[in-house]
């Protein structure tokens, strides 16, 4: 695995609007103002910006609606719209270091926004129902991943007990956050008596459904060190994909996380032990479990019992979703972008009463459609370098 993208790049401005139920303002106006929050935060300007990364389940067409919403049509020299679900940013990511790193561009803004809560509350469907599993009626995307659910616990004797500590270590890091749309007390018991939606995931083992934007500033490690906010170093990355629907998926208890985490740790040069913070997609509790396992942070079939030791949870071993994640943080549709800011919160120092001490190396791992497409960043700070 080359190497020669470690380090060039870094996250130099984040932007998040932390408007998780306004009604107000529409996907794009959620977008705006997080892109605008993060040229600011880097004490750059939208008229620096000459790369555009973005995707939208409300707009076919999501680069160009941004580009001139932004009104930075004119100043680009490369774009991605790659979309591939909740991963889709992580993808972009992969896609900026390289123009970044090529001279294709200097200045790369990733942004997204959503206002999938005001709009009706429930997760915009995709345009494109699978032949094979729309005539069953499953619910969508909830039955794919309790299906993976159920075959994790049938072959490693993962419990719901287990799977609900997952929530519960999201919602006591979620009361460590100010911002965060879901606080206050939650047991297993209370996870485990929550109305069932899909045998075996109850309502408290899915993701929030909210509003939100959210953005990122790239540009190359060298003029990041003159910018405003302290160096946050993109390691490695590794993007990959497995299937589009759950019936194709070759194994149910094993994402393609296993391949993209493998190529980010290793353009990195880190594994699971240097790793000091992790932010993964939990769009269901199942998502945790499998990610950390994946990802190489435990053995395959030992994230349940990880979990309900507290190791993820504050104050444990390996601090995950420090935000309290899509579970009780946001999860605005496509929440993949939301692990990148957490992590560099985390590495700049900057996250309050949640702070990881310490934290020097954080790896954000997103995942789309239904465990189909996986990406995975490993971020540092000026002393990985």
């Amino acid at each position: 695995m080359s190497n020669r993208l470690r380090g060039v790049v870094s996250i130099a401005g984040i932007g998040n609007t932390k408007r998780w139920d306004a009604p107000e303002f529409s996907a794009f106006d959620q977008l705006q103002e997080a892109a605008i929050l993060a040229v600011e935060d880097c004490g750059l300007s939208l008229q620096d910006v000459d790369g555009l990364y973005c995707a939208s389940s409300v707009s076919g067409l999501p680069v160009l609606n941004a580009a001139e919403r932004l009104g930075i049509a004119r100043n680009l020299r490369h774009a991605d719209g790659t979309m591939v679900g909740g991963a889709s940013f992580l993808f972009h990511l992969r896609s900026a270091i390289s123009a970044l790193a090529a001279g294709q561009c200097s200045t790369a803004l990733v942004c997204y926004g959503s206002n999938q809560r005001s709009a009706g509350g429930k997760l915009v469907p995709m345009p494109d129902p699978q032949p094979f599993e729309e005539p069953y009626r499953a619910l969508y995307p909830i039955s794919s991943y309790a299906l993976a659910a159920a075959r994790h616990m049938h072959e490693y004797g993962t419990t719901r007990e287990d799977l609900a500590s997952v929530a519960v270590a999201a919602r006591q890091w979620a009361n460590h956050n100010p911002d965060a749309f879901s606080r206050g007390d939650l047991s297993i018991e209370d996870v485990l008596s929550s109305r069932l939606v899909s045998d075996p995931l109850s309502k408290a083992d899915c993701c929030l459904v909210t509003d939100g934007g959210g953005a990122i500033v790239l540009t190359t490690t060298e003029r990041a060190r003159d910018l405003r906010q302290p160096l946050v170093p993109l390691l490695g990355t590794g993007a990959a994909v497995s299937h589009r629907q759950i019936a194709a998926m070759p194994d149910l208890t094993r994402t393609a996380a296993e391949r993209s985490g493998r190529d980010a740790m290793a353009e990195a040069g880190v594994s699971p032990p240097d790793v000091d913070h992790v932010m993964v997609y939990d769009a269901f509790t199942i998502c945790t479990l499998l990610f950390l396992e994946d990802l190489g942070f435990c053995e395959k079939g030992e994230a349940g019992r990880l979990a309900a030791s507290g190791a993820i949870a504050p104050g444990g071993s390996l601090p995950v979703n420090t935000n309290g994640g899509g579970l009780s943080c946001n999860h605005p549709g496509m929440y993949g972008l939301f692990t990148l800011i957490e992590s560099v919160e985390q590495l700049r120092g900057q996250a309050g009463d949640r702070q990881v001490t310490g934290a020097e190396i954080s790896v954000a791992h997103a995942n789309g459609g239904v465990l189909s497409s996986q990406a995975t960043a490993v971020l540092g700070n000026a002393a990985t370098l």
